[in-house]
């Protein structure tokens, strides 16, 4: 690859990352797209010739002749348009020096209040790279973002409490409107974008009406912080520079989608996604040392005094929709109080389902479907009508966000490094979990910056909708 362009690769999605828009081969990508175009179109109409094609496409086996390859698919830029690739080409270490040295200059007009929000996913990460226990890497990990001229460093669990919340109010809506509506269930979860962009992209109208319209962590946090914490703070949105670390590269992807944009304002919900990585290599570059920086606490999105709790959700290094939703249902529907859930592994770790039964009647089928090989099963059996699960937690990480590429990739073989990934999950599972249910922030903001959980100012805010952007019938697809 030429040196002008930067390449981001997560689990078959490659992000072409160009320094100046000329650069772009607009014919080739038309070539690959027309090409990309064809094979679907020709799959299509062999689908009828291939009677077991669920079972040969599962297997990795068939007609090569006739195939696409889902990975093909995914690694083609041609479905982002010109805006859209100079968006991403933005979401980089240099834009956010850009903006530091810009502070430092006298006129006032362009400075910018710099706000990181950090998921917690990340944070294991840095625990295990500066060989401390995560809330120690945490403070130290605030110190250098302060140290760059970062002036508040929060981290997203409270936004995942609300995207948490209300996937679960929606899913009783669905489920209590299942029968006179086709696309009510199942319900897919919509906080993964290499998901959803898969979904919008390639698999339309036979997905798209089926995935919650809570609007993922990242961009609550988006809102939050451009509505809500730019209010307090007596600046417009646009003055407040909104820098988001992330455990892998799609949330660069997702930062920069129309809906998250007020032209109003002209200015994003997200301003920023750096991975994990590029944190700790921008450390590697100043040629920090850990033990030199200052143990800074998080900041609070209420200003309130005090350090801000450190804690994680239910789940397996995600944020647990599944479990939250699965616990909120068997109570809500059917009166039962689940302390424990067990997953049964189906075709892999990756593959899991969780179920509520009483007296021989099942009452609920949940699925954790993690990593695009799982994704394409699930797939398979959506269009042959045998989804049996109300609600599938989807992921296109292998092993979850915990996994994701822009932290866990090794540095030379460009493969997942399992023991960083087996520390991090040690890390991860010693935080406290605490239910979002609980969390008093959260039925404060409700109250003072939502009016209420129902009213229109959270819909609006908390909600989003997933389009069909595809040109075709669903492709079939293979590895």
């Amino acid at each position: 690859m030429g040196g002008n362009r930067q390449h981001k690769e997560a689990h078959g999605i490659v992000y072409l990352l160009p320094k100046k828009m000329s650069e772009l081969n607009i014919a080739k990508r038309k070539e690959k797209c027309e090409n990309c175009t064809n094979q679907c179109n020709k799959r299509q109409s062999d689908e009828s010739a291939i009677p077991n094609l669920e079972k040969e496409e599962t297997n990795g086996k068939g007609n090569e002749g006739s195939q696409l390859l889902l990975s093909a698919c995914l690694s083609c830029d041609g479905c982002l348009s010109e805006e859209d690739s100079l968006r991403i080409s933005q979401q980089n270490l240099e834009e956010v020096e850009r903006v530091l040295e810009l502070n430092k200059r006298c006129d006032a007009s362009k400075h910018k209040l710099l706000v990181a929000s950090v998921c917690p996913q990340s944070l294991p990460f840095f625990a295990v790279r500066f060989g401390l226990d995560i809330y120690e890497a945490t403070q130290k990990l605030c110190g250098f973002l302060k140290g760059l001229g970062v002036a508040f460093v929060f981290d997203t669990t409270l936004a995942a409490g609300f995207s948490i919340l209300e996937t679960q109010k929606e899913f009783i809506q669905r489920y209590h409107r299942k029968h006179h509506d086709s696309q009510a269930l199942p319900m897919f979860t919509s906080s993964c974008p290499g998901w959803i962009r898969y979904s919008e992209r390639v698999l339309g109208s036979l997905v798209t009406p089926h995935i919650c319209t809570a609007r993922s962590p990242q961009q609550i946090m988006g809102c939050l912080v451009k509505d809500f914490f730019s209010k307090q703070q007596k600046l417009s949105p646009e003055k407040v520079y909104h820098l988001v670390v992330a455990p892998c590269f799609d949330k660069k992807l997702e930062a920069v989608r129309e809906e998250f944009y007020s032209s109003l304002m002209e200015t994003r919900d997200v301003d920023c996604v750096l991975t994990s990585k590029e944190i700790y290599h921008l450390m590697e570059k100043r040629k920090v040392s850990v033990e030199e920086l200052n143990s800074v606490p998080l900041d609070q999105v209420l200003g309130e005094s005090g350090q801000a709790m450190l804690a994680r959700h239910d789940g397996r290094g995600s944020e647990g929709f599944l479990e939250h939703v699965f616990k909120h249902a068997a109570k809500e529907l059917f009166g039962v109080d689940v302390q424990e859930i067990t997953y049964r592994t189906l075709r892999n770790r990756d593959f899991q389902e969780v179920t509520l039964e009483r007296d021989g009647e099942m009452l609920l089928q949940f699925a954790a479907v993690y990593g695009f090989r799982n994704i394409q099963t699930l797939v398979h059996r959506m269009r042959k009508g045998r989804v049996p699960y109300q609600l599938v937690e989807v992921l296109s990480c292998p092993g979850g966000c915990l996994s994701g590429r822009g932290q866990t990739e090794s540095e030379t073989a460009g493969r997942i490094d399992k023991a960083l990934v087996q520390q991090m999950e040690e890390v991860y599972s010693s935080l406290p979990v605490r239910l979002p249910e609980l969390n008093p922030i959260l039925k404060t903001l409700y109250l003072d910056w939502l009016q209420g959980q129902d009213s229109a100012q959270a819909n609006k805010l908390l909600h989003t909708e997933y389009r069909n952007q595809s040109h075709t019938q669903p492709p079939h697809m293979q590895w």
